[in-house]
């Protein structure tokens, strides 16, 4: 099990099913999903899918799945994660409410998992795929030090990618 992450404004726990209740107020924020798919169709999904992702594991065992609820003040504001794969490479999101939007929240949390990633698993490059049109991803991972990169995606997104 991944471990709790803390850095100075923010606390990262280990999400699991019981987050679930919390997780779905904030994943209900309509303004997430202007560019990104589409927010839970249920409570009772998003604990079935929480439920799955407690084991860390896909389910052939290739790929390490953490995930990782944000708190700031003691309140869920958001997620981090990350698959990670066996050649050091992670692939990374987030989301955040939107009223958290602008705060600096996301890139202190982002900046605080891929430390974790590199320290505690040796990941070396992380990857963040996003729609095009989304400016505000591109502008805090270019804050991150991510650089455009050709990885296969659909035609209405990019990648980009950080050594780490």
């Amino acid at each position: 099990m991944e471990q709790v992450i803390r850095t100075p404004r923010l606390l990262l726990e280990p999400q699991v099913e019981a987050h679930a209740e919390e997780m779905f107020a904030v994943l209900s924020d309509p303004a997430i999903y202007e560019y990104e798919h589409e927010p839970p169709a249920s409570l009772a999904a998003l604990r079935e899918r929480f439920r799955l992702l407690e084991s860390r594991r896909s389910p052939d065992g290739s790929q390490l799945w953490l995930n990782w609820v944000v708190r700031a003040d003691a309140e869920a504001i958001g997620y981090v994660q990350a698959t990670v794969f066996a050649d050091a490479r992670a692939a990374v999101a987030y989301v955040f409410a939107s009223r958290f939007w602008g705060q600096g929240y996301a890139r202190e949390a982002v900046a605080a998992m891929l430390d974790f990633l590199r320290e505690e698993y040796g990941v070396s490059v992380a990857v963040a795929v996003f729609k095009k049109a989304n400016s505000r991803s591109r502008k805090l991972l270019h804050a991150l030090g991510f650089r455009d990169a050709e990885h296969p995606v659909d035609p209405d997104e990019d990648s980009m990618e950080r050594a780490l």
